[in-house]
């Protein structure tokens, strides 16, 4: 049975949340304020976080912040009844994994955790090296020439598209799905911008990049050595 966190302070939301999702086959536990439920989401071992932004002691994005800071990688859906795009934005730049605007349909936050959910399952420890760089795509682990490298979520989800389809182009309509989630809009200057900050940390000439590799008005692909070694 897959456990999942709701972090909301309204009572009657909270209520209604954990009986529908409860309905629905999931294990399901509430907390009430931003600072508990981000113990909970980093001890509990939970399958995913529905995350509500504005909360008591620590609001949505701080407790996704710290999240990832901590290297917790559990999706999180934030709910939240803002729905400018630049907060969106913050909540998926953050590391949050989708994003649901108040008021919601409890068939759209359903088909919604079930999407996330197919997204983060685990299909075996995959580890992928090209040049001085190893991938480890299960624990979102970045080493190059030996050191760990800091990359921000959407980085990591970007260069994981990449690798899981490595040698294939992908066009921005499919990094989007992958990276930011179906029905989600950014320009291409926000991807081209993401792909610039992956290679001047993991390319020896980020100018000339030899494994990210962009295809003028076609898409990205990540370019697979002659001799890469992926463990499986």
């Amino acid at each position: 049975m897959q456990r999942i966190l709701v972090v909301e302070d309204e009572p009657a939301i909270a209520l209604g949340l954990k009986n529908d999702l409860r309905l629905e086959g999931y294990q399901v536990e509430v907390a009430c304020d931003g600072q508990a439920g981000l113990e909970r989401a980093a001890t509990g071992g939970f399958d995913l976080v529905v995350l509500d932004v504005m909360l008591p002691k620590k609001d949505g994005f701080e407790v996704c912040r710290e999240l990832r800071r901590r290297r917790v990688m559990v999706p999180v859906i934030l709910l939240t009844a803002r729905a400018a795009e630049a907060e969106k934005v913050l909540g998926l730049e953050l590391g949050a994994d989708d994003y649901v605007t108040k008021p919601f349909s409890p068939l759209e936050l359903r088909a919604r955790i079930r999407a996330v959910l197919r997204r983060g399952a685990p299909a075996g420890s995959e580890v992928v090296r090209f040049g001085d760089v190893e991938v480890d795509l299960e624990v979102c682990a970045v080493r190059r020439g030996g050191k760990p490298v800091e990359l921000t979520p959407i980085e990591f989800k970007l260069l994981a598209a990449m690798l899981r389809s490595r040698g294939r182009l992908l066009t921005r309509g499919q990094l989007l799905d992958q990276v930011w989630g179906p029905g989600f809009a950014v320009t291409d200057r926000v991807i081209d911008n993401h792909l610039l900050n992956l290679r001047r940390k993991l390319e020896a000439n980020p100018s000339e990049p030899q494994y990210l590799v962009s295809v003028r008005g076609m898409g990205h692909r990540f370019a697979e050595p002659e001799r890469n070694q992926t463990d499986s």
